[in-house]
């Protein structure tokens, strides 16, 4: 019985190496082995990829062992661990991307009386961001303002929802909640998916439920375009982050993929001629950053790695002000963008 997933691996497997060359770009190849340190790409020769061999049982092509760890799995592993992607789908659809195949086009399926539009599509997403309002003056203008960002108002890929439907996993009853809505777009513009951020009723703060945000609609290679971009472009995670920036340097375009397995993958412009990224400072960040640090270079973009002096960007500008925080990104940003500082 035909099965996507073993299709996937031993198609990986059947170029093991370029996915080594592309998820572990510190090692190198030796014999029928690529050779690098471990699992988060440092330089060294512990851990070890079969590269030739049998499509499966002992000596499989695509196999890998740790030898310091005891650590061993096979390529997809790898990816998942390179990226930092937890959902299977999506894992399958970063593999899927790295070997140049198309996303699957699922069949429709028959009905028997017209049934209501489910939700979590791309065109869900796009009612809900339609059916929301600009956030100036808003309960999410109060929120991200408490959070010291004051540039929202002029940004059309933030939104606010009065009345957002919220449920935490497990339950089963629905209630609205204020949210702040982010448009995730593709490279022509059109609304591919949203981030919600359910809000306290007074704005101050995220609502006390478990679920705070979630996201809904196709993210992988999308992200939310705070600001549009030119021959330079500022990657990161969190909105919260990247509108720090902007307070601090506003000439900075800057776009929010909204997770370290999403950064990886993000899509870049062409055009492109230099590229900042900005961490957060954890070990999920720094891999999300060396992964499209390797895809940036492969096609001639130069790359600088931001990093906060804290866990993120708005812990810095809470704690330090957006003049001190201008003052550090100098510090980091190329000379050839310096001028933008004093935008």
């Amino acid at each position: 019985m035909y099965s996507e997933t073993e299709d996937v691996i031993r198609a990986l497997a059947e170029n093991a190496e370029g996915v080594c060359r592309a998820y572990l770009p510190a090692g190198r190849r030796e014999g029928s082995y690529w050779i690098v340190g471990d699992l988060q790409n440092n330089p060294g020769r512990s851990l070890f990829v079969r590269l030739t061999g049998p499509a499966s049982g002992p000596g499989a092509a695509g196999k890998f062992t740790d030898g310091a760890t005891g650590e061993h799995g096979d390529l997809l592993d790898i990816i998942r661990e390179r990226t930092g992607i937890s959902r299977f789908p999506d894992l399958l659809a970063e593999a899927r991307a790295h070997l140049g195949r198309p996303q699957p086009v699922l069949p429709d399926a028959p009905m028997a009386r017209k049934s209501k539009a489910p939700g979590g599509t791309p065109a869900a997403a796009a009612r809900l961001f339609a059916a929301s309002v600009p956030v100036a003056g808003t309960l999410a203008d109060t929120y991200l303002r408490s959070r010291g960002l004051t540039q929202s108002g002029r940004m059309s890929a933030l939104r606010f929802h009065p009345k957002c439907w919220h449920r935490d996993e497990g339950q089963t009853r629905r209630l609205p909640r204020p949210a702040l809505i982010a448009a995730v777009t593709d490279g022509a513009g059109l609304c591919q998916g949203v981030h919600r951020t359910w809000l306290a009723p007074d704005g101050q703060g995220k609502a006390r439920v478990e679920t705070q945000r979630r996201a809904m609609g196709h993210l992988l290679g999308n992200a939310v375009r705070l600001t549009p971009h030119d021959d330079i472009l500022v990657i990161g995670e969190g909105i919260e982050t990247m509108l720090s920036l902007v307070e601090a340097v506003p000439d900075l375009p800057v776009w929010a993929a909204l997770s370290s397995g999403h950064l990886g993958a993000v899509r870049l412009p062409e055009g492109l001629q230099r590229l900042y990224i900005a961490i957060d400072r954890d070990p999920a960040g720094r891999r999300a950053a060396e992964r499209l640090t390797s895809r940036a270079t492969e096609v001639g973009i130069a790359v600088r790695v931001l990093e906060p002096r804290l866990g993120d960007f708005n812990d810095d500008l809470r704690a330090y002000g957006k003049e001190a925080l201008r003052h550090y990104l100098a510090g980091q940003i190329g000379l050839e963008d310096r001028h933008r500082l004093s935008g």
